[in-house]
């Protein structure tokens, strides 16, 4: 469904703004959470220096935005990353899919080649052993180097998905526990609450 999702033209166009979008609001961020620490100090201060009544009801108000600002600092970086992780699944996945296509593809291919070898290795041993042995044995010569090639060729691509299976399940173990890591960050605001 990502994959689906991340393939729409329109994803694409915004795509060249979200990069900019993103660091202008986690600037926007960044300012509003050290004036809500600047804040907190200048209350704080005051707090002692005064202990005066209404300063406790502003000081706690400046509290929240202080939090309020962190916990959207942090969630907005979470979101970031876990768009990005989401990305880089889809785009693992599309290639993992290829890759399969390409092993299935070659391997087939070298099924064709190896049961035609055979037919004609079958067609040349009921001929006997006739005048043209040398042009028999420069053909075996010729198929067993096509056949060599095949196998490389399907060592390569096996090798190719192995190494793609492995990124996937990099990337879903990654996002399995940013998930987790996440679901404990809602719990803790929800008791900050």
């Amino acid at each position: 469904r990502w994959q689906k999702i991340f393939m729409i033209p329109l994803w694409s166009k915004v795509a060249v703004f979200w990069n900019k979008m993103f660091l202008t609001i986690i600037v926007l961020l960044i300012i509003l959470f050290l004036d809500a620490v600047r804040e907190v100090r200048k209350y704080s201060a005051v707090h002692v220096n005064e202990k005066a009544a209404n300063v406790n009801s502003s000081a706690f108000d400046h509290i929240q935005n202080l939090y309020l600002s962190g916990f959207s600092l942090f969630l907005w970086l979470v979101l970031r990353r876990t768009i990005t992780l989401l990305n880089q699944l889809a785009k693992e996945m599309t290639s993992h899919a290829a890759l399969e296509m390409q092993v299935n593809d070659a391997t087939e291919a070298a099924k064709k080649y190896l049961a035609k070898i055979e037919r004609s290795q079958e067609a040349l041993s009921e001929k006997g052993n006739g005048v043209k042995k040398e042009s028999t044995e420069a053909t075996n010569e010729k198929l067993r180097k096509e056949v060599e090639l095949l196998k490389a060729e399907i060592q390569k691509t096996s090798n190719a998905l192995r190494k793609a299976n492995n990124e996937v399940a990099a990337v879903k173990k990654q996002s399995e526990g940013l998930k987790r890591e996440y679901d404990n960050l809602m719990k803790e605001y929800e008791q900050l609450q």
